[in-house]
């Protein structure tokens, strides 16, 4: 039976008020999340059982991490959610499919954040009768999908009557435990420590060795209470003597005891150590296999609970029991846990135990473990198939199907941002096959740019495998190529790609699809944009192409570069639809992003601000960063000029140029034209792919306003350079503006404007009439004047591009008409979710619908509700759905 210790709650009155408020806040349906840390032995345990004792009317729902199980994608989860999976049946269809396929009901690769909205929703419904409690302890065990879900989960519960405690040994290798509140436990003062030693000890201790234990235990409760067991009768009489670290003289306590078993007994509590899932059935069977008479080993079996499941008393208990054994001995265990696990329902475990079973190369071991990968990368656990991979690798005799397996290992691994582990498996692959040699430079040159050092740059690694393969796989060489390429837009080392890519041997291909696309992209870096456009244009154009399912982002860019509003679009909808398709939470943000910022220019900021915080919804969901560039372009078109000013200060550095395109959008609104002059030549110069180009109108306008002809001139001709290249509306009739204004022909305003009279292009068809409306009051037409500014500033003002409506606004008043002040829209009290929210609402909605969309809680969105409803003086969802302002 597992010994317990008295009064280890001695010295934690902070850390049990805080239990008591994480209860108290649950009770209330103010939920949270709480991780104990501690290394071990700090009482983390003691005080979970405080909190089983204080959750009454609680369910409480438990699960704990193991080492061994940290490979096995969402173990953790289902070992929590059992108790009440036959309330799957309460979730919607997706959503219960989701957590069928992740804990192995069904067949599919899960979403991993459907599953986390799945698992809140059948939390959710867990709760209708009484608060919930869920304990995780050895959290810092946790398999990684498990991690991301409870954490997800853990974020979302703050409208529920639901409260997460976490105990994890410090330091956690989780990032997602971090991201949460956490209390770390620190050691007890001298005077708690001397009660706890006075307390475990009731024999009378020679005041040397009392303070000897003291000195040695730094306050640690388990070491304050195993050190007068490992020290013996010779230790308390004053020959003290101390292994190593508190952990270490904890473990040798335990193991002390251990040796003092019988052989079988041992062998048993070893074999109990080798199987996390502490399965009583399994554990039996193993042990009938090893020929153990279990029911006698297990009555003089110190440390192990053995009831319903198999419990240690401490994980260092579990760990000191494992590592007492010998090697033979640990292999012969793992072995009987292989032989009793059954093929069939439970190869992933079969197998693991059968590779901790080998003590040399064995391929059929090595096959099996390959399979379990493939399995668990179907099933979303991506670490798990990168940690089976790896052992299969290492259990593999043929070097080139070793090559392969640590090759896959290292692109899962990767994946899971596990960079340090990927860079060393690198390092282990031994190939002179041309395409593994190639796909290793592949995976150096995606490690090199995540991890932003290394001797070489991301793209020479990219340029190594594409001059490789250029022989015997023109095909994929030329994807190299690209990638390359678009790595060199990224980074800023463009010029230095191109000239690799001249200079390697032509496919002899014809020039189409990607192929195009590659000389294109040399001519454009080459010779220019007219050179470039009859090479580029029909594939940018065409935002269906097979090589923009691959690389979206780098079609954006062109198609920016050559002003074609309807292939940004284009590529932008295929790329969400992707995204939702496959379930890809890295995919789908950045296609969100895409779409909001083509949506912006269209005016469309409701639509825009939707798309927006979907994507923030998924950031945050994911824990990464949201890309912030579609905001900073709905900030500078719509132009107010505390949020805008705002933003632009929070931006990380690397954004820079992003920023500096808009602040020269929004200071043109602003008519601040030395502002934004010189933030567009700061955006110009860079000379980015996409954004440089977009700048330049603004450099022409800001430049004529502060008399830099000069500067408007060149700035003119590079804009002409892609507008003619690209010949669509938007461009040309951006370009026809914008020689108007170095010009003066008036001619040219009027071109602009029939160019740009197109529903999508609302927004610059209202600037070209603003500026022309500006050029007619300063020839002293006042009448003409007013009959182009007045439609610029209804259309700027319905649109909400606040800035530009209000520079008209001024024009119209200095031609001596007065403009309509414009109406506040209901949108315009809301913040950027409640907007989404809304018109999630007004188009039908619900808000369990809502909760999924946006991975919150039902009762959450509900809270957002009643905020939206204060703001804008509703009382239902009828009268929301009524607000023509919302959608």
């Amino acid at each position: 039976m597992p010994e317990t210790h008295t009064d280890e709650l001695i010295g934690r009155q902070d850390e049990t008020r805080q239990l008591d408020a994480l209860l108290r806040a649950a009770r209330e349906s103010r939920g949270g999340a709480l991780v104990l840390r501690g290394e071990p032995g700090m009482g983390k345990s003691a005080l979970l059982r405080h909190l089983d004792e204080a959750a009454t009317g609680f369910l409480v729902m438990r699960a704990s991490g193991a080492e061994f199980e940290t490979e096995l994608p969402f173990a953790a989860l289902h070992q929590l959610l059992a108790p009440v999976a036959d309330r799957l049946t309460a979730l919607p269809a997706p959503h219960r499919k989701a957590l069928e396929i992740a804990f192995g009901l069904d067949s599919g690769r899960p979403d991993p954040f459907l599953v986390g909205v799945a698992s809140l929703g059948l939390l959710v419904e867990t709760v209708r009768e009484r608060p919930l409690l869920c304990v995780v302890d050895d959290a810092q065990w946790l398999d990684r999908a498990s991690a991301k879900v409870l954490a997800f989960v853990a974020r979302r519960v703050s409208a529920e009557p639901i409260a997460l405690l976490f105990a994890a040994r410090e330091p956690s290798r989780l990032p997602e435990l971090d991201e949460l509140p956490g209390h770390s436990l620190r050691g007890l003062g001298e005077s708690d420590a001397r009660a706890l030693l006075a307390a475990a000890v009731r024999a009378p201790l020679d005041e040397r060795v009392r303070d000897r234990i003291l000195a040695e235990a730094r306050g640690n409760p388990l070491a304050l209470v195993e050190l007068p067991r490992t020290a013996g009768l010779g230790g308390m009489a004053g020959g003290f003597a101390q292994p190593g670290s508190v952990p270490g003289v904890i473990e040798q306590s335990f193991r002390s005891r251990l040796e003092l078993l019988p052989p079988a007994a041992r062998l048993l509590v070893t074999v109990a150590a080798a199987d996390p899932i502490g399965d009583p059935a399994l554990l039996w069977r193993a042990a009938e296999l090893l020929g153990i008479d279990a029911a006698v080993a297990a009555e003089s079996a110190p440390l192990v609970e053995f009831g319903t499941r198999i419990r240690f008393s401490h994980p260092l208990a579990r760990s000191a029991a494992y590592h007492a054994a010998t090697p033979e001995e640990r292999r012969s265990a793992h072995q009987a846990l292989a032989a009793a696990t059954d093929p069939v329902a439970d190869p992933d475990r079969r197998a693991w135990h059968r590779a901790q079973a080998s003590a040399g190369p064995d391929e059929q071991v090595a096959a099996e473990l390959e399979a379990s990968a493939t399995r668990a990368r179907e099933r979303g656990g991506v670490a798990a198939a990168a940690a089976f991979l790896e052992r299969s690798a290492a259990l593999t005799i043929s070097p080139v199907r070793r090559a392969e397996r640590i090759l896959a290992a290292v692109h899962n691994t990767l994946s899971v941002g596990d960079f340090d582990t990927a860079a060393e498996l690198l390092t282990t692959v031994r190939t002179a096959e041309p395409s593994q040699a190639a796909r290793a430079d592949l995976l150096r040159g995606r490690l090199s740019f995540v991890r932003r050092r290394g001797d070489e740059g991301p793209t020479k690694h990219l340029l190594r495998a594409a001059a490789l393969l250029a022989a015997t796989d023109p095909a994929w060489s030329r994807e190299c190529y690209l990638d390359a390429i678009e790595m060199g837009v990224l980074l800023g080392d463009l010029d230095h790609v191109v000239d690799a890519v001249r200079k390697a041997p032509p496919s002899g291909e014809p020039v189409s699809g990607a192929a195009a696309l590659l000389t294109g992209l040399t001519t454009l870096v080459g010779e220019g944009h007219r050179a470039a456009g009859e090479i580029l244009r029909p594939v940018v154009g065409d935002a269906g192409h097979d090589v923009w399912a691959r690389r979206p982002s780098l079609g954006f860019m062109l198609a920016a570069e050559l002003w074609n509003r309807d292939a940004m679009y284009g590529i932008a909808t295929r790329a969400v639809a992707a995204g939702r398709e496959s379930g890809s939470f890295h995919e789908l943000p950045i296609g969100l992003a895409m779409l909001a910022t083509a949506t912006v220019h269209t005016g469309d900021f409701g639509a825009a601000t939707e798309l927006i915080s979907e994507e923030e919804a998924i950031a945050d969901a994911t824990g990464a960063a949201p890309l912030v560039y579609p905001r900073l372009h709905l900030a500078a078109l719509r132009g107010r000029r505390e949020e805008a000013v705002e933003l632009f200060a929070s931006v990380d550095h690397r954004m820079s140029l992003s920023v500096q395109w808009a602040t020269a959008v929004f200071s043109n609104g602003l008519a601040d034209y030395p502002a934004a002059l010189k933030a567009a030549k700061q955006a110009v110069e860079y000379g980015a792919l996409g954004t440089s180009g977009l700048a330049l109108p603004e450099l022409v306008e800001a430049a004529v306003r502060c008399g830099e002809t000069e500067v408007a001139a060149a700035a003119l001709a590079s804009l002409q350079e892609r507008t003619r290249a690209g010949r669509q509306a938007w461009g040309l009739g951006v370009e026809a503006c914008a020689r108007a204004l170095v010009t003066e022909d008036e001619s040219a305003y009027q071109e602009a404007i029939a160019l740009l009279d197109d529903g999508p292009l609302v927004v610059y068809r209202a600037r070209a009439q603003l500026l022309y409306g500006e050029w007619l009051r300063r020839q002293g037409r006042r009448r003409d004047a007013r009959s182009a500014l007045r439609p610029a500033h209804e259309s700027l003002s319905d649109l909400g591009v606040e800035a530009f409506a209000e520079r008209a606004a001024g024009e119209l008043r200095a031609t001596g008409e007065q403009a309509r002040s414009r109406t506040s829209k209901a949108s315009d009290q809301l913040t950027m979710q409640e907007v989404h929210i809304a018109r999630l609402v007004a188009d039908g909605a619900t808000s369990k619908e809502v909760a999924a969309k946006l991975f919150l809680s039902p009762r959450t969105v509900d809270a957002h509700l009643r905020n939206i409803f204060r703001k804008l003086g509703l009382t239902s969802r009828r009268q929301l759905r009524d607000l023509p302002d919302i959608r």
